[in-house]
């Protein structure tokens, strides 16, 4: 049986296509790359939440990165208005409006897509995306399910386009530096990592199904997911709770922890055991419609015995650790540990502890309130969004902090967590083939029966 690695490798040489000039690009591929002083257009989909940032950060591109926002899609008309508003405030651009994203598509001159929609809409449009030859910007997870995420890696390989995964700690300075701090054996050898995701969420209520909105385009905001009749309490920001369109905290807030706890292990292989357990706490069921756990454990096993433990926490809670840590990570070596809160405000501030010492001895702040070994700041997000196009116009994905190969890696830890969940047992976990060992009903999980014509293709 061929392994997934090696396939992929076969496959993505297989589709080189035809050189153009002796460089190697296929036809498609060539007409992405972009000069260093040509303009980049880019287009939004999804604006609500995340998506405000989305268009605040492409504005923000403007001037010192020739970048221009031209497009903005969703498929709830209502936010049309004021968001055009704020692109024409502040930066004089009259952007288009779309509900379908294939007009964004079809569009030639348009270079890059900015996905900030629920998560079942993630692989499915950024695949569209690639096919037509953009480059990408989507946010976390990558994907709503393990199998999409392999085939967005196997979409931006084969057309040669940048995908970005919205991990924006791979772009933070701090976060950075304690990383390398790790990998050059500041702790000794790293055994395990703790991810910590706590955050109070109270009950958001329950409603009857009903019609949706007049400006709701209903049927493509489901798109790949089952149909199901339109409610209100599973729209908007509450789609993160139900397991048609949301993967739960872990999926949510989480995967970011999730993220910087592979990274931390330098781990870039999937785990070979997983058990998760959990559920709702504190809110009655009859009273709200949430189907994911507000209180979860996993503890993830690697091929050589390194762990990565995880806890996500939807109540009250107490914070770990010297530095008080309610979003972030603890790292422990066999000389010490790390803590590091990665709440975006934070800007990653860190300490290290040897062994048994109460007093830290390097991060952003030690002890005496001094500043040591990297220095504190705030949120970095547009170091993201610049790093991004810094990798299209050189046209070289090893340029980019969250390719969507680290992003596919890190989103598949709290889709393996909830596949524990949900069946209540511990899984063995084949990374190289990415199937469970022995286990259909686990293997039935790593996918989703698509809608039609919504289907996430098995050839991108």
């Amino acid at each position: 049986m061929t392994k997934r690695r090696e396939f992929i490798k076969k496959s993505v040489l297989g589709t080189a296509g035809i050189a153009i000039g002796g460089m190697g690009f296929s036809t498609g591929s060539y007409k992405s790359i972009i000069g260093a002083n040509d303009r980049i257009n880019v287009a939004v989909v999804g604006l609500r939440g995340r998506g405000t940032t989305h268009v605040d950060e492409w504005c923000g591109l403007k001037d010192n990165h020739n970048v221009r926002l031209v497009t903005i899609c969703d498929v709830d008309d209502q936010f049309f208005a004021e968001r055009s508003k704020t692109v024409l405030d502040k930066t004089g651009v009259k952007v288009t409006t779309e509900w379908d994203m294939h007009k964004i598509f079809a569009n030639p001159d348009i270079h890059v897509v900015s996905f900030a929609t629920p998560n079942h809409w993630h692989a499915l449009g950024t695949i569209w995306a690639c096919q037509s030859g953009k480059h990408v910007y989507v946010e976390k997870p990558a994907c709503h399910n393990i199998f999409e995420g392999r085939k967005m890696v196997e979409a931006a390989r084969k057309y040669n386009v940048r995908v970005q995964v919205g991990f924006q700690g791979r772009s933070y300075k701090n976060i950075k530096e304690a990383m390398k701090f790790l990998h050059d054996g500041g702790i000794g050898d790293v055994y395990m990592a703790r991810g910590l995701c706590y955050k109070p969420r109270d009950s958001f209520g329950i409603a009857k199904d009903s019609v949706p909105p007049a400006s709701l385009h209903y049927d493509q905001w489901l798109g790949p997911a089952l149909w199901r009749e339109y409610n209100e309490k599973r729209g908007h920001y509450n789609w993160h709770w139900h397991w048609n369109t949301g993967n739960g905290d872990s999926g949510n807030q989480g995967v970011h922890e999730f993220d910087i706890a592979r990274w931390g292990l330098n781990k870039n292989e999937h785990p070979v055991s997983v058990y998760s357990t959990g559920g709702i706490y504190g809110i009655n069921p009859e009273e709200c419609s949430q189907e994911t756990p507000n209180t979860q454990s996993s503890v993830f096993k690697y091929k050589d015995g390194t762990l990565l433990e995880f806890e996500t926490r939807g109540r009250y809670f107490n914070r770990e650790g010297a530095m008080g840590i309610a979003i972030g990570n603890i790292f422990y070596g066999t000389e010490g540990y790390l803590e590091l809160q990665a709440w975006e405000k934070s800007g990653g501030e860190w300490q290290a502890f040897r062994k048994r010492e109460k007093v830290p001895f390097a991060g952003t702040q030690i002890g005496d309130g001094k500043q040591m070994a990297a220095t504190l700041l705030g949120p970095e997000s547009t170091d993201h969004f610049t790093n991004f196009i810094d990798a299209v116009r050189s046209g070289k994905d090893d340029i980019l902090n969250s390719d969507i190969n680290e992003g596919f890696y890190s989103s598949a830890l709290p889709h393996l967590g909830n596949i524990s969940y949900r069946l209540g047992r511990e899984l063995k976990f084949m990374g190289d083939y990415e199937k469970f060992a022995n286990d259909s009903e686990a293997d039935a999980m790593l996918s989703r029966n698509y809608r039609k014509p919504y289907i996430v293709p098995d050839e991108v």
